[in-house]
């Protein structure tokens, strides 16, 4: 039985992980910078707490190496922003580095950054947009038509400040800087689907493929559905040439689907995302993170949602933008990912961690995405 520790434990595919190592009869412990309530109520891990990379580095340094000194863990799986600056930590902590589930540094920043991660899939020949640097008013000024672009800094998440072709006045209020640059890409026109993977040695072990049916203002995704058949085994090729530059560890990427049915990849999240949720907690996703069996593939499944996003978003989204028979087919028709059987006490976790979160918001005058990531997000220093 080995020992694994999973952090970033407020997102809920950590709770996913934890269900599936626990599966594999690993004793596993779930962690994170602040207190994490759907992870205290389940049943499936012990938990522990580290200070906030952001706010306090140095005592974030001290409480991993606590940590990697007890529990002791065998492995260690970041789930979100965490990974950075744990990949940092390790080049100073040896014993870290030998358990963590994750690339190099250098490789993260290259995947989380939406200018050179287009270069690296230009460079592996896959199909990605056109890409410009933005470091200041001049270089915006420079680009062609910005009604036909997208814009977003190098380093976010959950589409926090993306422009989609936006009017000038929107445009106006960028201030691109050498400091905080930002990229603008072509727009591509389509549908937009995404993927899960671990690589395992430079090989695809693990991948899934989904789209997102409810999303947030912020875009992100809390019910996840299925692909065609053509549109998985596309993803699935892309996944397999990213593998041998990711190493080691998660990587997930959205596209865009073209009206001929071609993906483009627009960015890349080197870590755990909603396409956890799609393993069915099965043991044989644990064991992709440290054996090199075939690749364990999940194209057809059972829509899932996030209960408590479905119901605290979700609804009062139906209600205003006129989709409540659409609403009440996806609660009906899929599946909740934080309660589990012999493991519902979450559901309530998340509901408070939730609320906890959007106090936070509140209180902070940050959105409610900005609020969840303030103390563990990275943005290329």
């Amino acid at each position: 039985m080995s020992r694994i520790l999973i952090t970033g434990a407020r997102a809920p595919a950590a709770l996913d992980l934890a269900r599936t190592f626990a599966a594999s009869g690993h004793q596993v412990w779930l962690a994170d910078s602040r207190p994490v309530w759907s992870a205290r109520l389940s049943k499936m891990a012990s938990t522990a707490r580290y200070a906030s990379p952001v706010h306090q580095p140095e005592r974030f340094a001290s409480d991993i190496a606590d940590l990697v000194a007890h529990p002791k863990p065998d492995r260690i799986v970041p789930t979100c922003e965490e990974v950075f600056h744990l990949a940092r930590l390790a080049t100073t902590q040896p014993a870290l580095a030998a358990v963590l589930a994750a690339p190099p540094m250098p490789t993260l920043a290259q995947l989380h950054s939406k200018l050179r991660f287009m270069a690296l899939c230009e460079a592996s020949g896959i199909d990605a947009p056109r890409t410009w640097r933005l470091d200041s008013p001049q270089a915006l000024a420079d680009l062609p038509d910005p009604s036909a672009l997208v814009f977003k800094p190098e380093f976010s998440r959950f589409g926090v400040e993306t422009l989609l072709r936006p009017v000038p006045e929107a445009l106006a209020r960028i201030r691109p800087t050498p400091e905080r640059p930002w990229v603008a890409q072509t727009c591509i026109s389509g549908a937009e689907v995404c993927f899960y993977a671990v690589a395992r040695a430079g090989r695809l072990t693990a991948f899934a493929s989904y789209r997102s049916t409810w999303r947030t203002r912020g875009r992100a995704g809390y019910a996840f559905a299925p692909l065609d058949r053509r549109t998985h085994d596309a993803l699935k090729a892309i996944a397999e040439r990213l593998a041998p530059h990711v190493g080691e560890g998660q990587f997930a990427c959205d596209a865009i689907v073209d009206a001929g049915g071609r993906p483009w990849l627009i960015e890349c999240n080197p870590r755990a995302t909603s396409g956890v949720h799609l393993f069915d907690r099965s043991p044989a996703l644990a064991a992709a993170f440290s054996e090199d069996g075939p690749c364990l593939e999940v194209a057809d499944f059972r829509p899932r949602h996030l209960a408590p996003a479905l119901w605290l978003v979700g609804l009062p989204q139906a209600l205003r933008e006129g989709r409540l028979a659409d609403w009440r087919l996806t609660r009906r028709e899929g599946q909740d990912v934080i309660a589990a059987p012999g493991d519902a006490a979450p559901l309530a976790g998340a509901v408070i961690d939730g609320a906890l979160f959007a106090l936070e918001a509140l209180a902070s005058g940050r959105s409610l995405s900005a609020a969840m990531t303030a103390d563990i997000e990275w943005n290329g220093a």
